[in-house]
């Protein structure tokens, strides 16, 4: 296997807090349910969000930012193990397809109010 591309964001939490308040409907433009809840229900946190919307710039990134990427077809879940994965379907499927990706890793991290992401897209 090799490395078709690898994409890597930040997002500043509060200004991230900011954008959802300030845009009624925005998290769910940009997120699925699965992402949004906790599997007790509860919402996830800013933080975690922003870690995930990071995640989802930088899939875009590793498959060289094309338009037309839909956000809620990249979805970032996680494990049992608490290792975050990627599950792509539509407009991002079709691209990692195009590029030939076949495997994908993703990390998630936040602290001093910023969240990132790295992502790889393996061939």
């Amino acid at each position: 296997m090799s490395i078709i591309g690898v994409g890597i964001d930040v997002a500043e939490i509060d200004r991230f807090r900011a954008s959802l308040e300030r845009t009624p409907g925005l998290a769910d433009r940009l997120f699925l349910d699965s992402e949004l809840l906790l599997p007790s229900g509860d919402r996830r946190g800013v933080a975690s969000l922003a870690a995930r919307f990071a995640a989802k710039e930088a899939v875009a990134k590793a498959l060289g930012a094309p338009a037309g990427l839909h956000w809620t077809d990249a979805e970032i879940y996680v494990e049992d193990s608490g290792q975050p994965r990627l599950r792509v379907k539509g407009s991002v499927a079709a691209r990692a397809a195009e590029l030939g990706v076949r495997a994908w890793h993703v990390s998630l991290s936040h602290d001093a109010g910023v969240a990132s992401a790295v992502v790889i897209a393996e061939g």
